[in-house]
């Protein structure tokens, strides 16, 4: 099944208010705004990692308000337990049986908010559930259905008494962001509306959760030539092989590369990926996937100077239209 152009146009037009109903909360940060429902679509997770006060956890709140389905939100601490995240059963006097109750993660978009506060023995109970979709207790395993998406907050400063994730938690993430603070115009139309307490509680829905999977699909079928797929795979192989890097981008990485691009593609209303589509979605798909060594790290080398060396050495395929 090949994507029609009238197919792609309908897209974007969805596409387009969705981000533009989350606008209306988060001002000034359209491309992020674009970069979440991307991941949403692509049916990924999304690490939102940015200074206290940035709008991380509006932007998470605004997007759930926006897709008509079921939300929740999960504040980690240190004393928080895997169950209170996934479920417990729980004994039934009247039927003396155990039941099921499930946790704050059966639903279709959970904010999991300073994630990096949870013990390493929390965080690790969203390993399996955002990887296969469904959580295992007592033996059973338990769905969470579709949709499903867990946008995670952290802030990179008061790092006393947080537990960085590890590398394969991260992995788990599709994208990783940041919001940064607003420009001139938006700090000033934000203190125009100081009297709004809460932006993301106005959101609206304006999409079914049900409409999302079907949305999903049509994206898998955008058309991506080999000489893109063959420019994401050398890209994956510089990242290995370069002399500052201590892990480089995984398989699992180089697919979500490829079914992020599709949906971006599809979302700006074409039917192909372009290799333009391969170097914007760069910095919030691989920053997270490729580790700096210690002695580089010392030296001040940064992520992104690695990507730019590399975005720099792999030569992209001629562009042209499928």
């Amino acid at each position: 099944m090949n994507v029609t152009p009238e197919q792609a146009a309908k897209f974007r037009e969805t596409f387009d208010r969705l981000v533009a109903n989350v606008n209306t909360a988060i001002l000034g940060k359209d491309h992020v705004v674009r970069l979440a429902f991307t991941c949403l679509l692509s049916e990924g997770h999304l690490l939102l990692e940015d200074y206290p006060g940035t709008g991380k956890t509006s932007l998470a709140r605004a997007l759930a308000n926006t897709v008509k389905g079921t939300s929740s939100r999960i504040q980690f601490t240190p004393d928080l337990l895997p169950s209170d995240v996934t479920g417990v059963q729980v004994y039934d006097q009247s039927t003396r049986r155990f039941e099921f109750m499930p946790g704050p993660i059966f639903h279709s978009i959970v904010l999991a908010d300073e994630i990096n506060r949870a013990s390493p023995k929390t965080q690790s109970a969203l390993l399996e559930v955002m990887d296969e979709g469904h959580v295992t207790v007592d033996g059973t395993r338990y769905p969470v259905g579709r949709p499903f998406m867990v946008i995670a907050t952290q802030n990179p400063v008061e790092q006393a008494g947080t537990y960085p994730l590890p590398e394969a938690q991260l992995d788990r993430f599709l994208m990783k962001a940041g919001l940064d603070y607003p420009d001139h115009d938006a700090m000033v139309a934000l203190l125009r509306d100081s009297a709004v307490r809460d932006r993301a509680a106005d959101v609206r829905p304006v999409i079914a959760a049900g409409v999302l999977e079907p949305l999903s699909r049509l994206a898998d079928h955008v058309h991506v030539r080999d000489e893109i797929l063959a420019y994401v795979s050398r890209i994956a192989e510089a990242s290995r092989q370069h002399k500052h890097v201590k892990l480089g981008v995984s398989a699992r990485g180089c697919l979500a590369y490829v079914r992020c691009a599709k949906t971006w593609a599809i979302a700006h209303g074409r039917t192909y990926v372009t290799p333009d589509d391969i170097r914007m979605l760069a910095q919030p798909l691989l920053s997270h996937r490729v580790l700096v060594n210690a002695e580089a790290q010392f030296d001040g080398v940064t992520v992104d100077q690695v990507l730019r060396e590399i975005f720099y050495e792999v030569a992209p395929p001629l562009e042209r239209a499928a």
